[in-house]
């Protein structure tokens, strides 16, 4: 019997995978990830499925993660905070906010769970998760074994970590550890923040301008479907840098302390005029163009196309190829997203 798996992608696309499993409790997750590898099935551990898009239906069972708890212990210098790897992400940074442990209101209303934010090491507004997370718990579902990794073994990198690559397969997140330090201090090198006075700001206020930017210049995922941004903002040479600007002088560009060059997808899409495209039900987002919407009963190969042509428009013009953040996962697991659009 197949089950569908829409209520679990916010993109909204129809799939079906042959079983689902809501695991609330490491053992229940690593019991369904037996039981499907003994028939000979894939498997897939979803959070709320908000960088996900299902090409085909999925023939395997999705285990849906939903392993809840907020612990926190304080130190003289930081709180410490041990998250269960199914709570909602923007919850927790309402909770820390709440509890008057701030540092994480850079990354409000980012969707998903806390157990999927170091897999992309999720950031936003000038934060990524690498500067906030003291470790991750995973358990290894071959052995049974639980393993603790801390920042540095994480090998965090721009929306990648050790969970994209070594860590992908037989590993699941259960929990991550945050440290918030308690001399707090204002990130406010992007966007609206900028205009925010770093003198006498409050984490609430952060909160509330993020929370401002964000509505208003996404799209709610509950009216038109979405997975967020979703091209990876791209990297490049000095050189490669440095010829462009020759060419397009107003081109926003954020050198990196490696000597690279990251620069922005939507305003590089934006200068395509792209927003408002559609391709069948698909189109891209008219307010940010980082963002494809499900407008009008999309199909997965409706998002591919759009992407394709999006990816093919900026390289011609900027001679620059996006690659998709949202993971793409086909009828046996996780397939490239640059072949898939390319």
């Amino acid at each position: 019997m197949s089950t569908s798996l829409k209520p679990f992608n916010t993109f909204g696309i129809q799939a079906t995978a042959s079983r689902i499993v809501i695991a609330e409790t490491v053992q229940q997750l690593k019991d369904a990830w037996s039981e499907t590898v003994a028939e000979k099935m894939p498997v897939l551990i979803l959070g709320e499925g908000s960088n996900v898009l299902f090409l085909e239906d999925y023939s395997g069972t999705a285990i849906i993660n939903r392993i809840a708890g907020i612990q926190v212990t304080e130190e003289d210098d930081a709180w410490h905070l041990h998250v269960g790897a199914g709570e909602n992400w923007h919850q927790l940074v309402e909770y820390t906010l709440q509890h008057g442990m701030p540092g994480l209101e850079n990354l409000a209303l980012i969707p998903g769970c806390a157990g999927s934010s170091p897999i992309q090491n999720i950031g936003a507004y000038g934060v990524e998760l690498k500067n906030i997370c003291h470790y991750v718990d995973c358990v290894d579902l071959i052995s049974g074994e639980m393993h603790r990794l801390d920042n540095s073994q994480c090998q965090f990198g721009y929306r990648d970590s050790i969970f994209k690559h070594e860590y992908q397969n037989h590993y699941a997140i259960i929990a991550i550890g945050l440290r918030l330090p308690k001399l707090w201090q204002p990130v406010l090198t992007y966007g609206d923040l900028a205009r925010l006075d770093a003198t006498n700001v409050t984490p609430q206020e952060v909160f509330d301008a993020v929370c401002l930017m964000r509505t208003t210049k996404l799209p709610d995922p509950r009216i038109n479907g979405n997975a967020g941004s979703f091209f990876k903002n791209p990297v490049i040479t000095a050189r490669q840098a440095a010829e462009l600007l020759s060419s397009f002088a107003a081109i926003p560009h954020y050198p990196q302390p490696d000597g690279s060059v990251k620069l922005a997808a939507g305003w590089l899409i934006d200068q395509c005029k792209l927003k408002g495209h559609k391709l069948g039900g698909a189109a891209v987002h008219k307010q940010q163009a980082l963002v494809l919407i499900n407008e009008d009963g999309a199909s997965s190969q409706n998002v591919v196309d759009l992407a394709h042509y999006v990816r093919q428009c900026v390289g011609e013009k900027f001679n620059v190829w996006l690659e998709p953040e949202v993971r793409f996962i086909g009828t046996h697991g996780e397939v490239s997203a640059v072949e898939t659009i390319a």
